[in-house]
């Protein structure tokens, strides 16, 4: 006998969106200059959310003007001092951590249970963090004077909109930085949100600005000759754009971008536990995760005791309304994205590989995409080499170590790996070889501030996260 689940949908009523929202420059909220402004939809439903300004050259300089006016009271601060208004902003989230993640969700499309566990905890949880480095950098390791550099031009993407945020502008504040953020046009509530919550911490005017708009407003931001330090999180196509804007610039640039992470399962790996772990790499947050584990690597000689059981698991995920507490994977972000990921999948059949999703009936309104994988892969297969960013599973196979080292390396991204083994020599052989930023072992996607994150190759350089994170951030000679 099975249990049917009965629908358990958070209340929407906990969190009150504004029908418009200005930019905020300096401590409050106002229009763009051009008056332009475009709609934020919910990707669940296609229901119209706010109208959200446009920002233009004009709004960018102010904002930038704005914080580097900050730059010179709050840099002088003590640590300590900084440290108070890190750490307030921490509890205030806390505190409104139910809100967040319910708009969140409604604006982003994720399951509400991933906003509410996996990223409000770690949104506050990067804030204490670096509010505990703030009086301590002259013992960071950056020598015993380290400076902050000035205003951080800050560009975030639509998959963790508040996550990423936390991971640009804890760092930053800690060092004594002031920022101008930009976050991404198809999930602008939370930054504005959080620029609420930062007025609430009593946070000095001008010293977080948050700008509103498209791809034009982020070249803005990123070219202005105000910025001192460029920080990215996005697509490795807009990173190299970003990367040539800054060269031959004093600008200090960190990248971090697209990937083609290899899970890779050996035949001695705990099968349940692996198969949660691969379910976990590649359909959390819809696979719109750029360390998502889109490559299964599985040794021939369980391949199919593996694909079986993953089989079976993929049959019990739950696609729907995000904010149902049931739901495993929600909508994708934009009907653009939608697109894309159609047009991979469709990719991957017209070049011979097989594809299998469980039976699934999607809403009838909204983006959605069913959890898919695919076998028969070669390493040529587009599906195999291209970031999809959706909830598509490539399936590989190899007979020894060494091949599977030579295949999940074979990339251009080398954001992240995941090892499943029972042996701690082999973990440690493989982490030794793997061309990949971050190594998980027996588990995927684990987080943590005190970890720096971050890749190789086409997937970015520098590191977010831990003592590393605030190098980005420091005048270290």
């Amino acid at each position: 006998m099975t249990f049917a689940y009965a629908p358990a949908p958070e209340s929407r009523a906990v969190v009150d969106i504004a029908p418009s929202y200005g930019l905020f420059i300096d401590g409050e909220f106002a229009e763009a200059a051009e008056g332009k402004v475009f709609k934020t939809v919910s990707p669940a439903s296609e229901e119209v959310l706010s109208e959200v300004a446009q920002a233009a050259a004009e709004d960018v300089d102010r904002a930038v003007r704005a914080a580097r006016k900050a730059f010179e009271k709050w840099s002088a601060l003590p640590g300590a001092e900084r440290a108070k208004y890190l750490f307030r902003i921490a509890r205030i989230i806390q505190e409104r951590s139910r809100e967040l993640a319910v708009l969140e969700t409604l604006d982003n499309g994720k399951p509400i249970r991933e906003s509410r566990d996996s990223d409000l905890p770690l949104v506050a949880a990067h804030f204490f963090y670096y509010a505990g480095w703030a009086d301590k950098l002259p013992y960071a390791g950056f020598g015993a004077d380290p400076r902050p550099l000035g205003v951080a031009g800050q560009v975030i993407p639509w998959n963790f909109p508040l996550l990423m945020l936390a991971w640009k502008i804890a760092p930053a504040l800690a060092a004594g930085n002031t920022v101008v953020l930009k976050p991404a046009e198809t999930t602008p509530l939370s930054a504005l949100f959080f620029a609420d919550i930062c007025r609430q911490a009593g946070l000095p005017k001008g010293v977080v600005n948050i700008i509103t708009g498209d791809g034009t407003t982020g070249a803005e931001l990123v070219a202005h000759p105000g910025i001192d330090k460029v920080a990215f999180t996005g697509s490795t196509e807009v990173g190299k754009a970003i990367a040539r804007t800054v060269a031959g610039t004093d600008k200090k640039l960190t990248l971090e971008l697209g990937g083609k992470a290899a899970n890779i399962v050996f035949d001695d790996a705990p099968v349940d536990q692996a198969v949660e772990g691969i379910v976990n790499g590649i359909f959390f947050n819809q696979g719109h995760v750029c360390c998502a584990g889109s490559r299964l690597l599985v040794q021939e000689s369980v391949a199919d005791e593996i694909l079986n059981a993953l089989k079976r698991r993929m049959q019990t995920l739950r696609v729907g309304d995000p904010l149902d507490k049931n739901t495993d994977i929600g909508a994708i972000n934009s009907p653009e994205q939608l697109a894309r990921i159609r047009s991979l999948a469709d990719a991957g059949e017209a070049e011979g590989a097989e594809r299998w999703a469980p039976a699934c009936e999607l809403p009838s309104t909204g983006y959605w995409f069913a959890p898919t994988l695919f076998t028969n892969v070669t390493q040529a297969h587009r599906i195999a080499r291209e970031e999809i960013f959706g909830p598509v599973l490539s399936v590989l196979t190899f007979r020894t170590p060494a091949e599977a080292v030579e295949k999940a390396n074979n990339t251009p991204y080398g954001l992240s790996a995941g090892v499943w083994t029972e042996k701690g020599s082999r973990i440690l052989w493989m982490a030794d070889r793997l061309r990949a930023g971050i190594v998980w072992a027996n588990t995927f996607n684990k987080f943590d501030p005190a970890s720096p994150f971050g890749g190789y190759k086409e997937s970015g350089f520098g590191r977010e996260g831990g003592r590393h994170g605030l190098e980005a951030y420091l005048n270290v000679g």
